[in-house]
């Protein structure tokens, strides 16, 4: 499953507007936003990067004013963390990731609240801003946020949001389109008032249902923390393997 979710990784970052590929490296990048999670790089399973590799990678995130960054796998490239602190890379965090298959996915729950797709621009705006809400203004909500959701449900890859009372969202999900079999449940987000009512559990079930229905064999997330790892088990995501995050200072 390391190589199945690190080739994930290499197709999704192929998706981006501009792509760089070099030295066994595939690099994405947006220029609509400077965001590191957004614009970073990973390796070709079974990469084995030479310095010279590495500082040409380096290259193309300078050359566009970035800090370089990448995502993977490192059991699917053992050969890629060496090389990376060779150059100076530090480990900016590992990950624990969860997968589900369809075996696994418990049955549909009748208490869990309704989840809705999005349609209205003003649904696209509530889900960006109850995700910035709900993520500690990690980042900012926008138009631009909320257009980026916007092309993730128009291009093969889901939204899913609970909405509040007041008609706005009180948590809500995305699911990248499946690629090589798989699909990355990410940015599951509640609303702190909303906290504690099933939100984020339903807005995965429905997510990862969806992209099963879609002929994705499996679907996994990252999590970040004991209380948020028991809201996926219960949903049936089981604990798989890790992901590190390295980037280079400025």
């Amino acid at each position: 499953m390391d190589i199945d979710v690190q080739s994930f990784a290499v197709a999704n970052l192929r998706r981006r507007p501009e792509v760089v590929e070099t030295g066994g490296f595939v690099a994405g990048f947006d220029p609509g936003t400077r965001s590191p999670y957004v614009n970073y790089a990973t390796p070709l399973p079974g990469a084995r990067p030479s310095a010279r590799d590495v500082a040409a990678l380096v290259g193309a995130f300078r050359e566009r004013g970035l800090g370089p960054r990448l995502e993977f796998a490192p059991d699917a490239a053992p050969g890629v963390e060496p090389a990376l602190t060779q150059a100076g890379f530090g480990v900016e965090a590992v990950h624990d990731y969860l997968v589900c298959t369809p075996d696994t996915l418990t049955p549909r729950s009748d208490d869990r609240p309704p989840v809705e797709t999005p349609v209205a621009d003003q649904d696209y705006l509530s889900i960006d801003a109850a995700l910035s809400e709900a993520f500690g203004a990690g980042f900012a909500a926008s138009p631009e946020g909320a257009a980026r959701l916007r092309r993730l449900e128009e291009s093969g890859g889901a939204v899913r949001f609970v909405r509040a009372q007041d008609g706005g969202c009180a948590g809500a999900a995305t699911c990248s389109a499946p690629a090589v079999s798989t699909s990355e449940l990410a940015g599951v987000g509640t609303r702190p008032a909303f906290r504690g009512r099933g939100v984020a559990a339903a807005v995965t079930a429905a997510l990862t249902a969806e992209m099963f229905a879609r002929g994705a064999r499996s679907v996994w997330l990252e999590y970040g923390g004991e209380g948020s790892r028991r809201v996926y088990e219960r949903v049936g995501y089981r604990p798989w393997g890790t992901r590190l995050y390295m980037s280079l200072d400025e």
